[in-house]
């Protein structure tokens, strides 16, 4: 069985910012030979999430505008007593899910139609990282 892995870093540039990550993700994959097996993409960060989705600009204001309704970032929470201010931004991270695991096949990610792999960032304008870790034959 092979295995690798890979860490994705690059900045965002907002506070909230959706960023595609599926080219990268792929290219993990191709680079790492492994032919049938899984990568999983998880965010090393806990205000963070990964989400495989429909790459439409509609759907993601949605996926913003629902966060917002059920957890508003103004809001009074007991988190941010210790003098931070991201505790909406731990909830969206929890209701958007963790991390994922794709399905490599042929060597590729075996994606539907049309999926795509989104980091989500709800706290940023800072360095980030992603870890993909691929195992399989």
């Amino acid at each position: 069985m092979k295995s690798k892995t890979v860490y994705l870093a690059f900045d965002t540039e907002k506070k909230i910012q959706i960023v595609r990550i599926t080219d990268k993700v792929e290219q993990a994959v191709r680079e790492s030979g492994v032919k049938e097996g899984l990568v999983l993409v998880n965010p090393m960060h806990i205000t963070a999430a990964v989400v495989v989705n429909d790459d439409e600009s509609g759907l993601h204001g949605d996926y913003l505008r629902i966060l917002e309704k059920l957890a508003p970032y103004s809001a009074d929470y007991r988190h941010n007593d210790t003098g931070e201010n991201n505790a909406a931004a731990h909830i969206w991270r929890q209701l958007m899910g963790h991390q994922v695991v794709m399905a490599i096949t042929g060597g590729r990610l075996d994606l539907g139609t049309w999926e795509q792999i989104f980091y989500f960032e709800f706290d940023g304008k800072r360095s980030k990282r992603v870890l993909l870790k691929i195992i399989g034959e």
